[in-house]
């Protein structure tokens, strides 16, 4: 379609209020269960970070940032194109973000691993000439 004007009238007619209602309506079963899945999966990972945070003692006004630590590393952890060093490499990226941001670095670690089992990335272990 080289013409401007049939790909606006093209697109007019697929878009229209009720077909895009017709079309989530099908959907909406669907859409809702996965919602569910995920959220069920999100609110365990939250718990989890939670009782990272009660057993090293921090305070509860500081769970929000420790929490958000947390989902980005759950939103990282949920991309299937990133794994293994990879993923641990991205991994150290966001703790040093929320250290420069002003969270304790041990808190951060212990979200890492206890909850997502990452590792340290090689490249951050210096190998036994250099300790």
């Amino acid at each position: 379609m080289a013409d401007p004007t049939k790909r606006v009238e093209a697109w007019k007619a697929k878009t229209t209020p009720e077909r895009t209602k017709q079309v989530l309506e099908a959907r909406h079963e669907a859409m809702q269960q996965r919602y569910e899945a995920v959220m069920t999966l999100l609110c365990a990972m939250e718990t989890q970070v939670k009782t990272v945070l009660n057993a090293r003692g921090v305070h509860t006004s500081l769970y929000v940032p420790y929490l958000n630590f947390g989902r980005q590393l759950w939103k990282l952890s949920r991309q299937q194109e990133i794994s293994g060093e990879s993923f641990a490499m991205a991994a150290q990226v966001l703790l040093d973000k929320w250290q420069a941001r002003g969270l304790n670095p041990t808190v951060l670690a212990a979200i890492r691993t206890e909850v997502f089992d990452i590792g340290v990335p090689e490249t951050l272990v210096l190998p036994l000439s250099r300790r």
